[in-house]
């Protein structure tokens, strides 16, 4: 059976079009377009006309170029910008004139329950495997152990776009701004850390656009090779490396960055800091970038 799934974030809307078969999923194929949805959506709590009017006609693109690929089932999530916004009725109602399809709103539990199922094959065999998506508005921490189950899921209020836009002011950013994030990174997330910190971590995985981002950067692919993303290694002392580098730069220097979507460029280093933070404090050496993510994970739910 020929599926696609959609998954409208704060920064990003990414579509899955594959072959799902006995639950095994097949000939993927992965399309992101930047849309910007949650832009200003921390400061005022309301998706602009201009944003709905410019994912809608994204959505309605991604579903356009599902039905030519005819697949039968087509489900579409909304997460962390979606969930925030007052006038969310307002987007899943011009989506469904456009499309006819209907946007579900999913709660950041069931946004790392996807992200979850998207990894389940790639699990640590002998010890708890964390999982981390950094995206726009939220950052969810999935822990999982070596038979497959879900133990601790946690969806905490830093992304790469409601971080930048409450923190990162000036190009680049000052220190002191720097410093600002992440003591409020640092309270944000503390009890997490510390329950996480009770668990032996045999495998750390990143999803998510920030993980594939900063792997595609590092390689300096150009373009974007899903397969040489996928299993690729995020090593500690490189991201800091990438930190230090990314803060020293403009916008339009980051724009210019081999690996890097000119799009992201004035996220990206938001979503280096929130990695940087977590990794150290859970003493991760290095980090295992999936391009399996909750949109396989939705799949698996069909």
């Amino acid at each position: 059976m020929k599926v696609a799934t959609v998954d409208i974030g704060t920064n990003s809307m990414r579509l899955l079009i594959a072959d799902y078969d006995k639950n095994i999923i097949s000939n993927r194929e992965k399309y992101v377009q930047i849309t910007k949805m949650g832009k200003d959506v921390d400061a005022n709590r309301k998706i602009s006309t201009e944003s709905i009017n410019r994912n809608t006609r994204a959505l309605e693109n991604f579903v356009n170029m599902a039905k030519e690929q005819h697949c039968e089932k087509i489900k579409v999530i909304g997460t962390s910008a979606l969930r925030d916004s007052v006038n969310r009725e307002e987007f899943v109602n011009e989506a469904m004139k456009k499309t006819g399809i209907e946007v579900e709103i999913i709660s950041g539990e069931m946004e790392a329950n996807l992200g979850f199922l998207g990894v389940k094959n790639l699990l640590d065999k002998k010890d708890y495997t964390l999982t981390i998506d950094i995206g726009g508005g939220s950052t969810e921490f999935i822990l999982g152990n070596n038979l497959g189950e879900l133990i601790f899921s946690k969806s905490e209020d830093i992304g790469s776009v409601r971080m930048t836009e409450k923190f990162l002011k000036t190009d680049p950013p000052t220190e002191f701004e720097i410093l600002n994030l992440y003591d409020y990174m640092d309270i944000t997330i503390n009890n997490t850390i510390d329950v996480l910190k009770s668990y032996k971590i045999g495998k750390f995985i990143g999803i998510g656009g920030t993980a594939t981002s900063i792997s595609s950067m590092l390689q300096e692919l150009s373009p974007y090779l899903s397969e040489r993303v996928h299993n690729s290694k995020i090593y500690y002392d490189d991201l800091v490396r990438v930190f230090y580098d990314l803060s020293k730069k403009t916008l339009s220097e980051k724009q210019m960055i081999t690996g890097l979507q000119p799009q992201r460029a004035d996220v990206i280093f938001a979503g280096v800091c929130i990695l940087k933070n977590i990794m150290y404090r859970l003493n991760a050496s290095y980090l295992v970038v999936s391009e399996y993510d909750n949109l396989e994970g939705l799949v698996y739910t069909m």
